[in-house]
């Protein structure tokens, strides 16, 4: 829980949720709570929509289209949360993360089984998964089982990255570049945790208020993490199609930004 003494109150009231992060409270606007934290969401907004668009016209299995879905209400949810701090705003982020994990490891699950395949006890275990830990949370508002609760879905998906890269080492350059980039988030994330006080006196103190925004790590926890997990569905994406022979590759739009190029289907 970040330090209040120097928190405002805005147009949203008074805070309602379980966590209140570093970034002070209404300082740049009184519309929103967390302002670098809100708009770094942008990064799970807009390229997981325009890439769940791209696999559904190009005739990718659902499971792929739900993961770019998945991500982006993730961001939505994130970005209500930090803008309202409001509990039922936290709900919106933190269990779509749950949800939205499960739908990654049931897509890199199926990523060398058979078109139209459906492993349906797979499937019923990961929406048990679902159930428990919202209904948990609901009952039980610490913020360590949710975080414990992500973080075990995490780990599991990293094993079910290693099975993919074991199939397809094709795959392998783009699953380190998502590994390392999304390891660079929590890291931030946990230092953004632990030294609150000491980045928010350094912010108010010794720093330029221009260069402050440089300092709010949840913000790189959101665009780095972001990243990392886009860059996840497309090598989910990636894999399955090399399983499937499709012709495909991960390419840079504009020498920058990775999307996965994708032939017609065969």
């Amino acid at each position: 829980m970040a330090p209040t003494s120097v928190d405002k109150e805005g147009v949203w009231g008074k805070r309602t949720s379980t966590l209140d992060w570093c970034e002070e409270n209404y300082v740049v606007t009184p519309y929103i709570a967390e302002f670098w934290n809100t708009i770094s969401n942008i990064v799970m907004i807009v390229p997981p929509a325009v890439c769940a668009y791209y696999f559904w016209k190009k005739g990718l299995e659902l499971r792929h289209i739900l993961s770019g879905i998945s991500l982006l209400v993730v961001g939505v949810g994130s970005w209500c949360f930090h803008m309202t701090l409001l509990y039922e705003m936290q709900l919106l982020d933190e269990l779509p993360m749950i949800y939205g994990s499960c739908v990654f490891l049931y897509a890199l699950n199926h990523h060398a089984h058979k078109p139209n395949h459906r492993d349906y006890t797979y499937v019923f275990a990961l929406i048990l998964t679902c159930i428990f830990v919202t209904i948990v949370y609901l009952y039980w508002k610490n913020p360590m089982f949710h975080e414990s609760s992500y973080g075990f879905l995490v780990f599991y998906l990293l094993y079910e990255a290693l099975k993919a890269c074991k199939n397809h080492p094709e795959i392998i350059p783009w699953a380190g570049v998502s590994l390392v980039i999304y390891a660079s988030g929590f890291v931030l994330w946990n230092i953004d945790n632990n030294f609150c006080s000491s980045l928010r006196h350094t912010r108010k103190n010794h720093l330029h208020p221009a260069v402050g925004p440089v300092t709010q790590l949840h913000a790189w926890w959101h665009l780095l993490t972001g990243t990392g997990t886009y860059l996840h569905i497309l090598v989910s994406a990636y894999a399955r199609t090399l399983h499937l022979k499709r012709e495909s590759s991960i390419k840079l739009l504009g020498g920058v930004w990775p999307y996965l190029h994708l032939g017609e289907k065969v």
